[in-house]
């Protein structure tokens, strides 16, 4: 027979002081996860602040590239009116015209290969370029920065000799020189003139201007992520604690009991804001909650009044029922074997009947809250009493008890084996108590039902082992067997009421399916878990109960 098991689940009880999953209105609105944080994870608020910072950088960048493309225009438009005004100074000087310097005119004469003339223009300042190309004599030079003249190499000739004549300035890169703007013109005797200014300058105020205005807009972003973020924490405060009330509504025990949900306050619930429509619509959200869940807990109430109420008023009828039945047995006159067969099944199914009454009755006290003897109990004890019970009532099963060892819980198994059936005491065990406060008929009833489940569904020759023990803090009684397991199909319901295995490998007329949900019901009411590992070969059932205080 498949026994009662559950596979990996656990079931945890009523959350205790300190316990971390109790509700506290302190706690975090959600957890982080512990691992990085990819951008499923980020919060809205920074979500908000990396659009922001987004936006403002992408219109921080584009200002700055178009500015700094109008102000480099605008230089070499500059630079080209510059150039247009040294072109015809050069052109003037080359044709003769205009004022040359007594103290160049005869050098440039006596020295076809000096600087050109246009050099020796007026006006002409640091930089210039000229080249001068007259039939077979090409003269070329530039002014340097301390105002001498300095002659152009092969190479930076050959470029300038290169440029056509136009009316449209070219920049042209003269190796050693840097970047110029230069016009070429032709002369009046079809020589050719080039004219050239060099643009260092005006590249130099652009990337000063770059300069300036990236720190401005690094500093710009900075001051916008702080007050961005200020701000943006400021308006979604009411959604956060929308998100408490939720938060705090979620942790409570709305699976038991009468329900008191919490309201989102009432200056989060403008209807004028995104946010106040949320906390309106999660308060409305919240009263059908409540009014469904007071129905609820309503119809519960009358329904566990009705049990307990009519498992009280059915123990005297049948009562009766056993005592008339035994009475006709043993009535003096002879009665036929069908009437003595017929009256051993009313005592027999009137006997269970009472059981399944008291433990209905059971039940309806425990979900009524109804409040358990405390004393306190040795778990110890109680083991050694349940496994010779068991042992007596199921004597085709290998019954063993594994005890904590007298003066030291912690220091290894403690085997007993129990198989004979014969009872043992503390003193004949050796075995260590482990004591806890509670009601000790009930948790006779705990192990009872754990060691006849692991009885009526594991076939003859299970070996169960019973062991249990004490930490200092809690107590754990363990009852564990080799038989097949748990059918999947009972897994997800196994602490249900009424759950039962497959009736047609059930010896007898088969159980209750309230033994388990007993187990659970009692032992939540202890302030106590039960855990269940039912794999195949090793179905274990652990129960967690917290020692008595001292004293």
């Amino acid at each position: 027979m498949p026994r009662f098991a559950l596979g990996a689940r656990r079931r945890s009880r009523t959350p205790q002081a300190g316990d971390p999953q109790a509700g506290d209105p302190q706690a975090p609105v959600a957890a982080r996860p512990a691992g990085g944080r990819g951008p499923q994870h980020r919060t809205l608020r920074r979500r908000l602040v990396a659009v922001l910072l987004g936006l403002l950088i992408g219109v921080a960048g584009a200002m700055g590239v178009v500015s700094s493309l109008a102000l480099r225009g605008s230089l070499v438009a500059q630079l080209d009116d510059r150039l247009f005004a040294s072109s015809e100074r050069a052109a003037a000087a080359e044709r003769g015209f205009g004022p040359v310097p007594d103290d160049h005119t005869d050098d440039l004469a006596a020295a076809p290969d000096g600087p050109p003339p246009a050099l020796d223009a007026p006006g002409q300042g640091t930089g210039t370029v000229t080249l001068s190309v007259q039939g077979d004599a090409v003269r070329s030079g530039y002014i340097d920065d301390n105002g001498a003249f300095q002659a152009l190499t092969d190479e930076q000739e050959s470029l300038l000799e290169a440029v056509s004549p136009s009316d449209v300035p070219r920049t042209v890169h003269l190796a050693e020189l840097g970047e110029y703007r230069v016009l070429a013109t032709t002369t009046a005797d079809g020589g050719l003139l080039v004219t050239g200014l060099s643009t260092a300058d005006a590249t130099a105020t652009v990337q000063d201007y770059l300069v300036v205005e990236a720190l401005v807009a690094a500093a710009g972003i900075v001051i916008a992520a702080l007050a961005g973020t200020a701000l943006v924490r400021r308006e979604l405060e009411p959604l956060e604690r929308v998100a408490a009330t939720a938060t705090r509504v979620s942790e409570l025990p709305l699976d038991r009991g009468e329900v008191s949900l919490t309201r989102v306050p009432e200056a989060d619930t403008d209807p004028g804001t995104e946010v106040g429509q949320v906390g309106a619509a999660l308060n409305r959200m919240l009263g059908h909650i409540e009014a469904a869940l007071t129905a609820r807990h309503e119809s519960e109430t009358q329904v566990r009044q009705f049990v307990a109420d009519a498992s009280h008023e059915l123990r005297t009828p049948l009562a009766s029922i056993r005592g008339y039945a035994e009475l006709v047995r043993r009535l003096p006159a002879g009665l036929p074997d069908d009437a003595l067969r017929a009256m051993e099944r009313v005592e027999s199914e009137a006997e269970r009947m009472t059981s399944l009454v008291e433990d209905l009755l059971l039940l309806a006290r425990l979900d009524a809250g109804r409040t358990l003897d405390r004393v306190e109990v040795d778990l110890t004890a109680l083991a050694i009493d349940a496994v010779a019970d068991a042992h007596v009532a199921g004597p085709d099963h290998v019954w063993r008890l594994d005890l904590p060892p007298d003066g030291d819980p912690t220091d290894g198994p403690h085997p007993t084996d129990g198989a004979d059936g014969e009872d043992a005491d503390l003193d004949e065990t050796g075995a260590a108590p482990c004591v806890v406060a509670g009601d000790e008929h009930r948790l006779r009833q705990v192990l009872a039902n754990l060691l006849s489940n692991a009885r009526a569904h594991t076939p003859p020759g299970t070996t169960v082992v019973t062991s249990v023990r004490c930490d200092g803090e809690t107590v754990t009684v363990q009852v564990q067997d080799d038989g097949p397991g748990i059918p999947d199909t009972l897994r997800g319901r196994l602490f249900q009421r009424f759950t039962r295995g497959e009736e047609g490998r059930s010896r007898g007329a088969g159980s209750t399916g309230l033994g388990l949900a007993i187990v659970d019901a009692v032992v939540a009411a202890h302030g106590g878990r039960i855990e269940v590992d039912g794999q195949a070969g090793a179905t274990t059932f652990t129960v967690t109960l917290p020692v008595a205080p001292a004293g």
